[in-house]
């Protein structure tokens, strides 16, 4: 993979620049940040004592659509089991009490991408690969990089402007570069996960552009998209119905940005008789209407550019 170039600064939240913009994203450029600014003690602290995380994960988890994903007698539990003994690093809850402070949908998706990623790593089950465990390890960090987001940027109830979107999509470098500087491991999960969520498996996706083979990174971003569609954004104030949503998802992987398995066990996971991966029969047919008032990829000139030349 050819290495990141930085189009815009990464910042710690307490305002220290770790990476100018210009900056390419090595080995040697994050130990050296590491010398400059020390990340301090790596103390891992149980993320469901954390602050109102647990009981908001039981709110979260109650919510239509994901209150079926959830229905079976021990769904819930178990995988609130599985996260009890969940430690993650101090960078990690800076950053959740930050969303939930500027940007509650923000919080809201990481906690949900995070838990629905360990339901469907449970639900995929393939030999040889313990991926819930590697998500539970990473935590919820897929969106961490947002806390260098301009909030009048991740907020914006507005379509984007091309100047908005790129600074947008610097949350996937940014990610990369907070938790490698942090861990002083460019290849944890967790900097992969942040990193990677955005490729797509055709090919098609952001920072980099590459066909995306990492089952763990595909699976959280599976999760990622079927969240933000089901979910209310400050650009679309209607969320996508369920059926909708699994459209969406299933197109995409019909079109081979996604994997299709993945998506299958999505499916799955949204019927009673729960079939397996592989069982499960995915209609192409498109029955569901998007929001009307979606602005999702929806691009407008920047305020000052020059009206269209008209001939």
């Amino acid at each position: 993979m050819k290495a990141l170039i930085l189009n815009y600064p990464v910042r710690t939240l307490d305002g220290i620049e770790l990476f100018a913009a210009g900056s390419e994203l090595s080995e040697e450029t994050i130990q050296e940040a590491r010398k400059q600014h020390p990340p301090g003690k790596r103390e891992y602290c149980y993320l469901l004592k954390h602050g109102s995380v647990f009981n908001d994960m039981l709110d979260l988890m109650a919510q239509p659509t994901y209150s079926a994903i959830y229905a079976g007698p021990t769904d819930r539990d178990t995988i609130l089991a599985l996260l009890k003994n969940c430690r993650v690093q101090p960078i990690v809850l800076a950053s959740l009490d930050y969303f939930r402070r500027k940007d509650l949908y923000t919080y809201r998706h990481a906690l949900m991408v995070f838990a629905l990623s360990i339901m469907l790593a449970r639900h995929l089950a393939l030999p040889g690969l313990d991926l819930e465990q590697e998500i539970i390890a990473a935590g919820p960090t897929h969106d961490l990089g947002k806390t260098c987001i301009p909030l009048s940027i991740l907020t914006k109830s507005t379509a984007l402007t091309l100047s908005d979107r790129r600074y947008l999509e610097h949350h996937t470098a940014a990610g990369f570069a907070l938790l490698a500087w942090y861990s002083g491991d460019m290849h944890a999960p967790a900097a992969r996960i942040a990193r990677d969520h955005h490729e797509r498996f055709d090919g098609s996706g952001y920072p980099s552009g590459i066909h995306l083979r990492d089952v763990l990174v595909e699976i959280i971003a599976v999760c990622d998209i079927y969240d933000a569609l089901v979910s209310l954004r400050p650009y679309r104030l209607t969320s996508f119905d369920n059926r909708t949503a699994l459209e969406e998802l299933t197109e995409l992987a019909d079109s081979n940005a996604l994997r299709r398995e993945i998506v299958q066990s999505l499916v799955a996971l949204n019927r009673r008789s729960r079939p397996s991966a592989q069982a499960c029969v995915v209609s192409l047919e498109r029955r569901g209407t998007p929001p009307a008032d979606n602005l999702y990829g929806v691009t407008v000139p920047e305020p000052d550019a020059p009206p269209p030349h008209k001939s």
